[in-house]
């Protein structure tokens, strides 16, 4: 399972470990923080300026991908953080706030020891999991009706877009895909579309001038429900030898794309 719906929103199962180890950290520190005389709490704050930093330690990182579209930058929906960096300022942050206010010190202190305790162990967990997910033994259809099996792509590493031709941002993630796919010959991309014919994917890819190698067709969505991916779009990459090295949630830019692929 790599995502989950809540509603009408989606959730990645990172995103959704982040959350829970935000509101305990929370929790915890409110709960201390009442027979102390402090008069405020302060990990979510703490957590807003970790998201901050992480997000321009990224774009600085990357910011020749966005030197076209620099307010693309603003956009934080592509998921492009460096994690370490937010970390990093949120602790000192911490330390600062401790040094400063003795009397929130103890809340302090256990809220961010048990909410990066919760995220550092579920990430892990997850990690693990992930690391023994191997490329589905799925046949899929090319646009011509002729079958292919996805395992026989093994060999190099493999990247695989989950889409629809309905999907707004998974239209505007395609050109930012095929540009890579036409850079990257050292990486396979796959295609997959889901539960729309062949005559509907040619006619969008004919119109919109979008011409992409290894596009397939899922018409039962049974890729989608081995990998657990339950919303669109979808992107996952695989080592050569098959197994799931990483996975997005959402609408990639030429930025967060990047940043998948160093890793």
């Amino acid at each position: 399972m790599l995502s989950i719906n809540a509603g009408p929103f989606a959730l990645a199962i990172s995103h959704l470990l982040l959350l829970g180890a935000l509101i305990t950290a929370t929790l915890v520190e409110a709960r201390l923080v009442r027979h102390t005389r402090a008069k405020k709490t302060a990990v979510f704050g703490l957590f807003i300026l970790g998201i901050a930093t992480a997000r321009i330690a990224f774009v600085l990182t990357y910011f020749a991908q966005y030197s076209d579209s620099p307010w693309k930058a603003l956009d934080i929906r592509d998921g492009g953080f460096l994690v370490w960096p937010g970390v990093i300022c949120a602790l000192l942050g911490g330390l600062i706030i401790g040094w400063r206010r003795p009397e929130q010190r103890r809340a302090l202190t256990f809220g961010l020891s048990i909410g990066l305790a919760i995220w550092v162990a579920g990430g892990l967990i997850l990690d693990n999991y992930q690391k023994r997910i191997s490329l589905p033994d799925t046949t899929l259809q090319t646009l011509t009706g002729e079958p292919v099996r996805i395992s026989d792509y093994r060999g190099k590493p493999v990247v695989i877009n989950i889409w629809a031709t309905w999907c707004p941002p998974c239209r505007r993630e395609m050109p930012v895909l095929r540009d890579m796919q036409l850079e990257r010959k050292d990486i396979t991309f796959l295609f997959v579309n889901q539960a729309e014919s062949a005559g509907t994917v040619s006619d969008y890819l004919s119109k919109q001038q979008l011409v992409l190698s290894n596009s397939f067709l899922d018409p039962d969505g049974e890729f989608a429900r081995k990998v657990g991916s339950v919303a669109l779009p979808t992107t996952l990459f695989y080592s050569p030898d098959g197994r799931l090295t990483g996975s997005h949630l959402g609408e990639l830019s030429r930025a967060s794309l990047t940043h998948y692929l160093d890793k």
